[in-house]
């Protein structure tokens, strides 16, 4: 049996927010360790909630995950032998409700994991502040990401801006402690009974129920866990599956990293095992896991990236504006550019609030680079769209689309959506669930239905301009627009 700790508080407050489990969680792992008694807190914090449209999957994704957590604690407090343990649900603005439940259980320090989002760290300025008037400590670690802020930094103690040094750095600096799980568990007696708390409806929220669990998108540790099992069953391969949308290739996991329903150090020790073992899926799949730490220690290193091109000679890039440019835009969201595979995707963005990793990418160069739309705005919308918003990555992946991010894409390589689509989805599979109105269409034809012959419309009931629209633009002229557009740039990307 370990030896009982020396107590540093008498009370502690654990402060969930972007870590929905008990297992390997940084901060419940400090709190239980330091304090002789420890109560759970979420909030569903006004302040970001006044922003999100009513029917908001997110919202009832971690609506259905508290319930999971909830679940999680008392289990761990019966394991430990105290019964009744139950997570504080509150609803209003965070600082406000975090400060008045400190003070109300007389507790001496407050225990939450880093959020290095501008608006999370100025609601954690706050939140010290508020806290110190009270005389209570607050308390952050890392848990979010394997490496963060500047952990991992080049030879002359800089972060880093190009991706592979990086990951060759954060492969050498990696050791098993940064992989070891917290042992939550171990100090699971510190947890203090709560009353089972009323948690809010959707409507109490103020907000509707979507078509989540007709997706089948499984909330908590416990839906994070099936996909994961599932996952490890295709991974070896994962390098080639990824890339056809079709195909059930990847780990469907990105939800449940943004709101910590599983531990990062989990996936990580797990994709490194294998990637040791010479497996190439896990190995690029690794990969991707280290392109996230990437783009959260630049937006932690260079927070202008919010708001402007990581590479500041972009934003004198003229984009389109005006009636015009709005109506081009409003087109690309609802999926009605002419262009099958951009049109697929984001029919599965807006009915589903999930988008294929590559079509990401195609999309975001369709509209930047076919459409010459200011990358922000497509940046907005899928921060209103994605399950898995997470606004480094989303950020970091638009800028690299654009070109004005950091090892992004050079502005001269301009993805042809008629030739990704047939590379990519080469019998319109994808195509033909997410755009029915072109599923009678041959294979060749799908792909750019302006080109089908007459028989072959006729044959689909197809009527280019009415029942599907003809092409926003030609790709062809877009791309020598584009080459002008990005003239302004002074240096090569």
């Amino acid at each position: 049996m370990p030896s009982t700790p020396a107590h540093r508080y008498d009370r502690g407050l654990m402060w969930f927010r972007r870590d929905l489990r008990v297992s390997d969680n940084a901060a419940l792992y400090h709190a239980l360790k330091a304090c002789k008694q420890v109560w759970c807190v979420f909030v569903f914090d006004t302040d970001i909630l006044a922003t999100l449209p009513r029917a908001d999957r997110r919202v009832e994704f971690i609506h259905a995950s508290l319930r999971d957590l909830d679940d999680q604690l008392c289990s761990l407090g019966s394991e430990a032998g105290t019964a009744d343990v139950h997570l504080h649900v509150c609803h209003g603005p965070a600082v406000q409700e975090v400060t008045h439940l400190a003070h109300t259980l007389g507790v001496q320090a407050v225990f939450a994991n880093h959020d290095d989002e501008p608006d999370a760290l100025a609601r954690d300025a706050r939140a010290l502040g508020a806290l110190a008037h009270h005389g209570t400590m607050f308390h952050t670690y890392k848990d979010h990401v394997i490496f963060e802020r500047q952990e991992v930094l080049t030879q002359q103690s800089r972060p880093f801006a190009v991706f592979t040094p990086y990951k060759q750095a954060w492969l050498r600096t990696l050791d098993d402690f940064q992989l070891k799980a917290y042992p939550t568990r171990r100090y699971a007696a510190s947890l203090a009974p709560a009353p089972l708390a009323t948690l809010p409806t959707l409507d109490d929220l103020g907000f509707e129920t979507t078509n989540l669990t007709q997706l089948r998108i499984l909330p908590g540790s416990e839906g994070a866990a099936t996909l994961l099992e599932d996952f490890l069953q295709r991974i070896d391969h994962y390098d080639h599956a990824r890339d056809f949308p079709a195909v059930k290739g990847p780990s469907y996991l990105g939800v449940h990293l943004r709101f910590g329903t599983v531990s990062i150090r989990l996936l990580a020790r797990t994709a490194y095992a294998l990637h040791a073992l010479g497996n190439n899926g896990a190995s690029v799949w690794l990969s991707e896991l280290i392109w996230r730490d990437f783009y959260h220690q630049i937006m932690a290193n260079h927070p202008h990236v919010v708001s402007q091109s990581f590479k500041p000679a972009y934003d004198a890039i003229k984009w389109e504006h005006g009636k015009h440019a709005d109506a081009l835009f409003a087109a690309w969201c609802e999926g009605r550019t002419g262009y099958p595979l951009v049109d697929a995707a984001m029919a599965q963005l807006n009915q589903t609030g999930y988008m294929h990793n590559r079509l990401r990418m195609v999309v975001a160069s369709f509209l930047c680079k076919d459409l010459g739309l200011d990358w922000r705005r497509g940046e907005r919308y899928f921060a209103e769209k994605l399950n898995d918003f997470d606004l480094a990555a989303n950020n970091g992946g638009w800028q690299w689309a654009s070109s004005s991010g950091c090892d992004a894409q050079p502005y001269f390589r301009i993805f042809n959506p008629v030739s990704q689509s047939e590379r990519f989805d080469p019998q319109g599979r994808f195509i033909r669930r997410y755009v029915p109105a072109l599923a009678g269409l041959p294979h060749p034809a799908i792909h750019a239905p302006w080109t089908a012959k007459p028989l072959e419309l006729a044959s689909a009931g197809i009527e280019l301009g009415t029942t599907y629209p003809l092409p926003l633009v030609d790709h062809a002229t877009a791309r020598n627009q584009t080459l002008l557009r990005y003239a302004v740039v002074k240096q090569p990307a």
